[in-house]
């Protein structure tokens, strides 16, 4: 594992990232702020499967961060529908 400058500055800003995700999903004055931020928290793990996949050289990861996105974002849309039909 080689790790650059440039991959520790982008590990770092990830964990900053997903520190803040989580503070935003616990403390969220709202439901809609914590859909926001599972979402936030979904796409920092999805980029974090890419960087793992970079990072080992082994494609398998893509798959699954693909898998994965696709998932998280199917949830999402359901989550923003049920919140939409509940203020309706």
């Amino acid at each position: 594992m080689n790790a650059s400058l440039l991959h520790v500055i982008a590990l770092c800003l990830m964990a900053a990232g997903l520190v803040l995700g989580v503070i935003r999903f616990v403390l969220g004055p709202g439901t809609p702020d914590r859909i926001v931020a599972a979402d936030m928290l979904s796409i920092l793990v999805t980029s974090g499967l890419v960087w793992l996949a970079h990072l080992l050289d082994n494609g398998i990861y893509l798959s699954v961060a693909l898998v994965y996105a696709a998932l998280s974002f199917v949830g999402t849309v359901a989550l923003a529908r049920a919140i939409e039909g509940r203020h309706s």
